[in-house]
This record gives C-alpha cells, sequence and structure tokens, in this order.
C-alpha cells in the first residue's frame, strides 16, 4: 500500500524518521519544532510561491520542519499531519514548548502592540488561532511572543465550543478559497475541520480523508429521515453539513462562500452541474452536549 505524501514525509534524499523501514530514503530526520507566527501561512506541494494551496495554518501552530532552504520549509503540522512546504518567514523555532492557554473564538480579532485600541493592530488573527497567554492586562490578554488581544474574543483552550453545527455558521458568508483555512477563505474540508476542532475533536484536512475516516458511516439512499443534524454530507472532491432538510451548510464555489440553504436544492444542483450524487455520509463524532 503507498503512503499518502498529504501524511507521510518521505523525498528520495529525506524522511521523517518514523518512515525508517518503510521508504527508502538517502537520510532520515527527526526534525526540529517551529511554530507558525504568520495570522495565515499557506502550505503548497512544491516550495514556489505559484504552487497551488494545499491548506493554510493558523497563528500558534506547531509543526515539525525537516528541511530548510531557499527560503522555505519542509513541514509536518502537529494539529492534523498535513505535510508541506511553508514559507520560512512565518515560522519561529520553539525554545519552550509551552502549550496553547487560549485560542481564539471569535471570526477574527487582532494583535495589538499596547493594550488599546487606538492603535494600529501588529496584525489580524483568525478563529482558531492557538494562544500563549501570560498576563492580564485590562480587557486584553498579553501573549507570550508579545502582543495584546482583545479577551472577550478569546477561549481558554480547554473551554471547548459545544454545537460543531452553531461554529460552523460562524463562517457564513465567509468567500470561497480552494485550501483556504481561515476566517479571510477556506474551502468546504476546512468549514469542517475548524467547526469540529473548536469542540475538541480532532478531524482530517480533506474531504475524502473525513470521508474514508471521520465518524460513522451512515447508509443514504437519498432519503433524509435517515440523517441527523450534523451529519456530513459527501460527493466526489466535496463535503457539507447536513443541520435540516431546509438547512446545508457549505463552502461552494457556486456560491463563492459559506452559504445554507436546502438539502434537496443543493443535491440537485450539484448533480446538475455534472459533479455526480452524493456518495458517502458519515456521522463525525459530537461534544457530549451536542449528542445528547
Amino acid at each position: 500500500m503507498s503512503l499518502d505524501r498529504r501524511l507521510h514525509a518521505f523525498r528520495a534524499d529525506l524522511a521523517e524518521a518514523s518512515l525508517q523501514g518503510k521508504v527508502e530514503a538517502a537520510a532520515f530526520t527527526e526534525g526540529a519544532p517551529y511554530r507558525v507566527t504568520a495570522s495565515v501561512l499557506p502550505v503548497r506541494g512544491t516550495p514556489r510561491p505559484g504552487a497551488p494551496l494545499d491548506t493554510e495554518l493558523l497563528f500558534g501552530e506547531d509543526v515539525t520542519v525537516f528541511d530548510r532552504r531557499d527560503g522555505w520549509s519542509w513541514i509536518k503540522a502537529a494539529r492534523d499531519g498535513y505535510v508541506g512546504y511553508v514559507p520560512n518567514a512565518g515560522l519561529t523555532p520553539v525554545e519552550d514548548p509551552v502549550q496553547p492557554t487560549h485560542r481564539l473564538a471569535a471570526l477574527r480579532s487582532f494583535l495589538f502592540p499596547r493594550p488599546d485600541l487606538k492603535t494600529p493592530p501588529i496584525q489580524h488573527l483568525h478563529h482558531g488561532s492557538l494562544l500563549r497567554v501570560k498576563d492580564t492586562s485590562g480587557e486584553y490578554l498579553e501573549l507570550d511572543t508579545g502582543g495584546f488581544v482583545y479577551a472577550p474574543h478569546v477561549r481558554a483552550a480547554d473551554r471547548f465550543d459545544t454545537d460543531p453545527v452553531e461554529t460552523a455558521r460562524l463562517y457564513t458568508h465567509t468567500p470561497y478559497l480552494w485550501g483556504g483555512r481561515s476566517s479571510v477563505g477556506l474551502d468546504c474540508s476546512a468549514l469542517v475541520q475548524l467547526a469540529w476542532l473548536a469542540c475538541g475533536i480532532p478531524c482530517p484536512r480533506d474531504s475524502d480523508m473525513q470521508r474514508d475516516g471521520f465518524g460513522e458511516s451512515v447508509a443514504f439512499g437519498g432519503d433524509e429521515s435517515t440523517l441527523k443534524r450534523g451529519d456530513l454530507v459527501f460527493w466526489k472532491g466535496h463535503v457539507g453539513i447536513w443541520i435540516s432538510p431546509e438547512s446545508f451548510l457549505h463552502a461552494n464555489a457556486s456560491d463563492m462562500c459559506v452559504a445554507e440553504r436546502g438539502f434537496a436544492e443543493t443535491a440537485a444542483h450539484i448533480e446538475n452541474k455534472g459533479e455526480g450524487p452524493v456518495i458517502g455520509v458519515r456521522r463525525p463524532p459530537l461534544p457530549a452536549a451536542a449528542a445528547s
């Protein structure tokens, strides 16, 4: 069985140490820990600016760097195991492996140089960004790397959302972006992943990964009575969240945004575009509060 290069770091000249004995490579490495310091960091399949966008990493996420050259790092993301190339400028070495204390719960916010809303922000932050807070200053939280975030936009890292459907709805009208994974733009599978991660539930990145192994398979022959709120419905290369017959939520290239409309209408539109019928349904894990 061939290994998925999206989840396994191996090239002819170098591979991650865990693959020794499984792949052929001139050398193997454990890699080194780094952290994302950019608001959003693009991950590409090849180390060049014009290469297609595979996914994105958010501020505060950790990666393992296997190789650095010509302005690019070959990495594996800690959160979902995704492998690819990112610009060196968006990473910093991790000297102290401090775990996140908080995460951004608002759709987006700002990092300020001082605890003062009138100061020009250093950078913007996106929902799901991981924060390491060292102090409090009035209504602001100071990060260990510097900068201040408005406290009401932040939630403790161990205080998870209780309903991934409502979390996904935060992104309504967010523009569609192939490979995108932020509040500025995202694709169908990123919407699902970010919603479930906010609830403390690990979720694969791409729709085929979600279809093949996220939650339990549900037999579906077109009868919506077999579906439950939060079920994931898949087409070839596409996924969305079934809420009710009147409400199906997905990031899609027809609306070019995250949109919610009736499931029957959506399914008919997708099939009429020549993209085929539903090919699977999964019932993903839910937080206890949502599942009850």
